[in-house]
């Protein structure tokens, strides 16, 4: 992989997993610790709405690069670089899902002022990101020590 590609993915991955470690450590235990409905789920979706065009751009630069690395090498890629690619693709999946099914369904209640149900929205929205936050650690520790 070109010195480039490598920098193109490693700033995908790093934007996209810090953002999640981020808001799974820090973002989302101090609004459930600090606020009540309806600040809560407004802070989260305002949080939320900014991160996630920066995982779309994640998405583009890993893609990119890493679709450009896996052409390069052909069938001599290394397993780990194939794993990594098959978990992103998940990854890719599980993101597009949040998107589209609970953080709208969030986003939906939110308009409606039913904190209730943007709250249990956006507790799906919490375990999927956890999914995806296991899986792009997988994928770190399977390329790096597969």
């Amino acid at each position: 992989m070109t010195r480039w590609l490598l920098l193109a993915h490693m700033v995908g991955a790093i934007v996209w997993l810090g953002g999640m470690s981020v808001m799974l450590a820090a973002v989302r235990p101090a609004a459930l610790a600090e606020l009540e409905p309806p600040s809560r789920p407004r802070l989260l979706l305002a949080v939320l709405s900014r991160f996630f065009p920066l995982v779309w751009l994640s998405i583009a630069l890993l893609l990119g690069s890493g679709g450009a690395a896996l052409g390069a090498a052909g069938a001599a890629a290394p397993t780990g670089w194939v794993a990594m690619g098959g978990i992103g693709l998940v990854m890719i999946a599980v993101f597009a899902f949040i998107q589209f099914g609970p953080l709208a369904r969030a986003r939906r209640a939110a308009r409606r002022a039913d904190w209730a149900t943007a709250g249990a929205a956006l507790q799906h929205v919490h375990r999927l990101v956890q999914l995806n936050f296991a899986l792009g650690w997988l994928a770190v520790v399977w390329v790096v020590l597969g």
